[in-house]
């Protein structure tokens, strides 16, 4: 197939852009470089530097293509601001970046592209869970902007099914973490990685405590009631959310697809605590790993679990790194190489 792939520079969509080239497909990436690098998108694919707010150049890249007999069979959309925090402080961004932009892009699609689209959305739309794991017909009441900036992607999916027949999958996840081993499971062989700037996110800042870059990690709150104390979340491999990704868009092809919308959740169904996160990285690299406990953040629920089920029974979608160990392995690997330049 022949899939445009947005946010392909970053680090789920250049994941997910090389899994496309190593199963012989071919890819063109958009990304506007605003929160990656070009050194990101993947060996063998065409690259254009655009906004996907830019309709003059999105509709510009298809129309080029269905000109060369080359047709798009799909579009993969990963580009988004992630940070719920700075979406609390500037929430006119996100409902730009993540919605108005997704809208321009969605219209681009429905006048001259390819009529499947899957939407790297984030379970951060079911806000505070009734109960855990969360299954994809849990209310959808986000807490921050970030989360109510991909549900009405979600919605605005939901109306361009019923009325100009796009088939659409939403994928929808916690927390992100790994790195690709291009030689397989064990090989060791990686060429990219999480990193954001600043960063933010657990795996990286603990990793960082080991590379010697922080002094410590911190814990914010050890009261929780949970089996040590300390927040459970969820975590999904990078390789095995790009293979989800791959399954949802051969699943665009079925009848169920056209009938509905096709949602589902991606997370390794237990979750881990902070503290077990940060015993992990302890096994892996063999660093004390300092603590520093904080008090509790406000609106920081006990558990945030998705329920996978779903994907695994009608995608056929199945993790190959449901231990922490693995992906924090992969990980410290990545970390050590960027470090060590």
């Amino acid at each position: 197939m022949k899939i445009l792939v947005t946010g392909g520079a970053g680090y789920v969509g250049g994941t997910v852009s090389a899994l496309l080239i190593e199963k012989g497909h071919q890819v063109t990436v958009v990304d506007n470089l605003c929160h990656a690098q070009r050194e990101g998108v993947p060996a063998g694919v065409e690259y254009a530097e655009a906004d996907i707010a830019d309709r003059a150049k999105i509709e510009a890249i298809f129309r080029e293509a269905t000109a060369a007999n080359a047709s798009f069979d799909g579009v993969l959309h990963f580009a988004a601001l992630i940070e719920a925090g700075e979406s609390m402080k500037y929430p006119e961004v996100y409902f730009r970046n993540n919605t108005a932009s997704t809208l321009a892009l969605l219209e681009s699609v429905i006048a001259c592209g390819p009529k499947r689209f899957v939407f790297s959305s984030t379970a951060a739309v079911y806000g505070e869970p009734e109960f855990v794991p969360i299954p994809e017909t849990a209310k959808l009441k986000p807490t921050n902007t970030y989360g109510e900036s991909k549900l009405l992607v979600e919605y605005m999916l939901d109306w361009f099914h019923k009325i100009h027949g796009l088939r659409s999958a939403s994928l929808r996840y916690f927390n992100v973490a790994g790195a690709p081993e291009t030689g397989g499971k064990g090989s060791g062989e990686i060429v990219s990685g999480e990193a954001h700037e600043p960063e933010s996110h657990l795996i990286p800042l603990i990793l960082d405590v080991a590379l010697g870059r922080r002094e410590a990690i911190k814990i914010f709150g050890d009261d929780y009631p949970t089996h040590d104390g300390t927040c459970v979340r969820d975590y999904v491999h990078v390789s095995d959310l790009a293979d989800a990704h791959l399954l949802a868009l051969a699943a665009l092809e079925t009848e169920r697809a056209a009938e509905q919308r096709l949602i589902y959740n991606l997370g390794n169904g237990a979750g881990f605590t902070v503290k077990e996160v940060i015993d992990s990285v302890r096994r892996v690299t063999g660093h004390p790993i300092p603590v520093q406990l904080e008090p509790r953040r406000p609106g920081d629920p006990a558990f945030l679990i998705a329920s996978s089920e779903k994907a695994i029974a009608e995608l056929g979608w199945k993790p190959n790194y449901p231990q922490i160990d693995d992906i924090i392995r992969t990980a410290w690997i990545w970390h050590r190489k960027r470090h060590a330049k």
